[in-house]
């Protein structure tokens, strides 16, 4: 008898965690205006982004996600974010101008960032510096058809003040902390990238397309050479070093 309820407990408990799982496969496509006191000109290949999620994982290429046009694409896979960055024609200027790198590998990297439980912890803890996330019970919102819940993430600058930016999430869909929008549950739906100097930019999904995204999809290109955090952060203080000498010279 006692195995039995033991069995039951652990099918309960494994019910729970399957349940648990966000199981979510589709595409979503934002929308990118901007909605800043001052009018900035959206580039044409900023103005819509893409982000595939199947289950935990959700990957993109769109450059407004990435943050750089050295990233190619980004994929975080529950609380681990890989990016693949492309620096060849970094290198190549450098190559050219006669200076040498102590790195000799074609440029093509892929890094890997995951964060800890006590990362997540931290996450809701209202602080004074850095940022944290106030998640609003009650208030939703229709965004493409998905109900979304707001959240506010407090940002702090040097001084102490707070820039509260809005976020509309979706936690039924993607990661429990989604490393592409600072941490948040889910997906976000709809928020704000601050560019400073009253300019701002508005990411809303417009069309959330259900299914048509398998596991195969979410593979990163291949041909990326690992390294770690630190061993790209010497890369890139080389790198600035060199470039700073270069145009002293």
């Amino acid at each position: 008898m006692k195995k039995i309820l033991v069995l039951a407990a652990f099918a309960v408990l494994s019910m729970g965690s399957l349940f648990a799982q966000n199981n979510f496969r589709g595409v979503i496509t934002y929308t990118v205006t901007s909605t800043g006191e001052q009018f900035y000109q959206v580039p044409d290949q900023l103005a819509t982004a893409e982000l595939k999620v199947y289950d935990n994982k959700c990957l993109t290429s769109s450059m407004i996600f990435t943050k750089s046009p050295m990233v190619n694409s980004v994929l975080v896979d529950g609380h681990i974010q890989y990016s693949c960055m492309d620096l060849s024609m970094i290198m190549m200027a450098i190559a050219q101008s006669g200076e040498e790198l102590s790195y000799t590998g074609s440029g093509k990297i892929l890094v890997k960032n995951e964060f800890t439980q006590q990362n997540i912890d931290s996450l809701t803890i209202p602080v004074t510096e850095g940022f944290y996330i106030e998640y609003v019970n009650g208030e939703t919102k229709t965004i493409a058809g998905y109900t979304a819940k707001k959240a506010v993430i407090h940002v702090f600058d040097e001084d102490g003040e707070d820039h509260p930016m809005v976020i509309w999430y979706c936690d039924e869909m993607g990661p429990d902390v989604n490393l592409l929008f600072n941490g948040v549950k889910g997906v976000a739906l709809e928020y704000v990238i601050d560019l400073g100097d009253g300019q701002q930019l508005t990411l809303s999904a417009k069309e959330i397309k259900k299914g048509k995204v398998k596991e195969v999809d979410m593979l990163l290109p291949s041909g990326y050479e690992k390294l770690s955090e630190e061993e790209l952060g010497a890369l890139f203080q080389e790198i600035n070093e060199i470039m700073e000498y270069m145009r002293e010279d």
